[in-house]
């Protein structure tokens, strides 16, 4: 995967990308320290798969600059990166066309499994961060529907990512959205509330 990180600050591109290239062997990893290097980046290599884009970074101007570049690169899945962010932000980034939000506090695995979630065409969206008014089936993405599924059937989330075919911390985050969007605290609420809301298939 060839990876786009648009941060202003260079230890945090350079850690990030120290992060994912020791997760994730063979990956290759683009720097950029503005909104204007980004997109002479992406002009010049097509192949790029994912923009990783600061919130705070110059030229961003809000949400402009990911307007900017997803009118020029429409297919481009772009993921925003914060420290802090509002929720309306947050809603205000998919609105226009974000494949994910990702914070800055996340770990290295956390931030590979939620890099292959947006590569694979799923959205990530941080389990602490409540971006939907409302909780119902129709607000989980596929994936999270496929772990709720298997939660209500009591499976264990090892059991799970051997059904889907994915890593258990990938897993673990889908099982944090769910909770997030239904209101829970755990696995286990997550069902009862799924039951009481007639959530389950």
């Amino acid at each position: 995967m060839r990876l786009l990180i648009a941060d202003d600050h260079g230890l945090v591109r350079d850690a990030l990308s120290s992060h994912i290239e020791r997760q994730a062997p063979g990956a290759v990893v683009v720097g950029a320290a503005s909104v204007d290097e980004a997109v002479v980046a992406l002009r010049q290599d097509k192949a790029i798969d994912l923009l990783i884009l600061d919130l705070r970074m110059p030229g961003m101007n809000g949400l402009d600059g990911l307007q900017r570049v997803r009118t020029e690169f429409p297919l481009l899945k772009v993921a925003l990166m914060s420290g802090l962010a509002r929720p309306d932000e947050i809603r205000g980034a998919f609105t226009r066309g974000a494949v994910g939000f990702l914070p800055k506090t996340l770990s290295a695995t956390e931030l590979l499994s939620a890099i292959q979630t947006m590569l694979a065409g799923e959205r990530f969206i941080p389990a602490d961060v409540n971006t939907a008014d409302t909780a119902d089936g129709a607000s989980f993405t596929r994936r999270e529907r496929e772990v709720l599924d298997y939660l209500l059937q009591g499976r264990s989330n090892k059991e799970i990512a051997r059904s889907l075919e994915l890593e258990e911390v990938t897993v673990k985050l889908h099982v944090r959205g769910i909770c997030r969007k239904l209101g829970a605290k755990n696995r286990t609420q997550a069902v009862m509330r799924a039951v009481e809301m007639g959530i389950a298939s």
